[in-house]
């Protein structure tokens, strides 16, 4: 361990980093090798999620056939294309704009004959995005719960769980309506383990998990949910499609991009600066602030005694983690993360780190994330904030952009989840 501080500034070196994670999920470099060749009949691109914008461009750049379709997107993340129609809705939380795009697709994909060709664009983002209520369900019924499991702590899977049983499009169900006609679903994956059931929570795959999984969920995390919602899952009207169901037969489902990819992008930036990378796991989950005293643990051992790894070295992870709600600041998971880390490392020499969404937006602000130096905790007290009261209000947000350590980037057109680096210098 250094006695000294580091004289060399590492958050540039990180951003770099995390700049060629971004770039390594970019659509136009990944999608362009999946497209197969048209078919005899029409092609349908339909699409939802924070990247099907920029996927739908990049389909239409390398098309030769006739084309056409609709894709939904976050608002802020549409990229102008030609055959193509964009439109925007509302993300965490859906709206009466994603309704509306839902009904549409379902009926774009409706009627179709088996010589024709859907592409679903899938992303990070869907499950909000692609609203369709089950039997019997609102649009206000969907936004209550969806409200309900983001502060509920329950993880991604288990969200997306629920999701697919309140829905007449997740779970198979878009598949399904486009039956007879072939499917190939691009997938960019934003989950841990980059399973495509829980990509936008699966419209185009066949779901095993069941209404009394969903319920079991629900009842575990005791979301609050309405009277609806429940008698729903209780009755098993919300069933999703199944493995072996005949109307997903021949479907192709193709993983185009994921977080491991991104991650090993930004190793090379580390070995190109003649920093080491270990990739740690491309699928953490847990509590945030729980992964962020455990990060913390591990960088102090490098630091002090060489162990795991030597100094200087970085330490890459990717996943989503969870935050429960304790407080009324602003947050996001990945700041929420990054003080708690803060918090543990105590002002350890030599650590930095940053951490950030590739989709450019921490929880609910047009915040990618922050950075953290051997500084942060002694610039927050210089300006009469406390770091620890700060990690209980999860005002994550507020504490590093008061000290002018947001990372912001705008609109990434991309989404393979949290993006995690920890450099340890010699």
């Amino acid at each position: 361990m250094s006695s000294t501080a580091p004289s060399t500034d590492r958050t540039p070196l990180l951003r770099r980093m995390f700049d060629a994670a971004v770039a390594a999920a970019q659509p136009a470099l990944c999608l362009p090798p999946h497209l197969p060749p048209p078919p005899k009949g029409r092609t349908i691109v339909i699409g939802a999620g924070k990247a099907s914008a920029a996927m739908a461009r990049a389909l239409e750049d390398h098309w030769s056939g006739p084309l056409e379709g609709l894709v939904v997107t976050r608002y802020g993340y549409d990229v102008p294309c030609e055959r193509i129609e964009i439109v925007q809705a509302a993300h965490p939380v859906p709206d009466a704009a994603g309704l509306a795009a839902a009904q549409r697709i379902r009926q774009l994909v409706t009627g179709l004959t088996a010589d024709d060709l859907v592409i679903a664009l899938i992303s990070g983002g869907g499950s909000s995005l692609l609203v369709a209520p089950g039997e019997g369900l609102t649009l206000a019924d969907k936004q209550a719960v969806n409200t309900a499991l983001l502060h509920s702590g329950a993880s991604i899977s288990e969200m997306n769980c629920v999701r697919r049983h309140l829905s007449s499009l997740k779970g198979g169900r878009l598949a399904a309506v486009c039956h007879p006609a072939q499917v190939l679903t691009l997938l960019i994956s934003d989950v841990p383990g980059d399973d495509p059931i829980d990509i936008a929570s699966g419209p185009t795959v066949a779901d095993p998990t069941t209404c009394a999984d969903a319920l079991a969920i629900v009842d575990r995390y005791r979301i609050a949910v309405p009277p609806a919602v429940r008698s729903l899952l209780e009755s098993g009207a919300g069933e999703t499609v199944k493995p072996g169901d005949p109307r997903l037969v021949g479907i192709q489902t193709r993983m185009i991009t994921a977080p491991q990819i991104a991650l090993e992008a930004a190793a090379q930036v580390a070995r190109d600066a003649g920093i080491t990378p270990y990739i740690l796991g491309d699928s953490l989950e847990g509590e945030a602030r729980d992964l962020g005293k455990a990060m913390a643990g591990i960088a102090r051992q490098v630091a002090v005694h060489g162990q795991p790894f030597k100094a200087p070295c970085v330490l890459l992870s990717g996943g989503e983690t969870t935050v429960t709600l304790r407080g009324k600041g602003r947050g996001g998971r990945n700041v929420e993360f990054l003080l708690s880390l803060a918090v543990a490392l105590n002002g350890l020499p030599g650590v930095y780190a940053l951490a950030g969404d590739t989709d450019g937006v921490d929880g609910a602000e047009e915040i990618a994330g922050a950075v953290l130096t051997p500084s942060t905790l002694a610039r927050a007290w210089a300006l009469g904030t406390n770091p620890r009261s700060s990690l209980d209000n999860n005002d994550g947000h507020g504490f590093f952009q008061a000290l002018g350590d947001s990372v912001v980037t705008g609109p990434t057109l991309t989404n393979v989840n949290d993006f995690r680096a920890i450099l340890v210098e010699g």
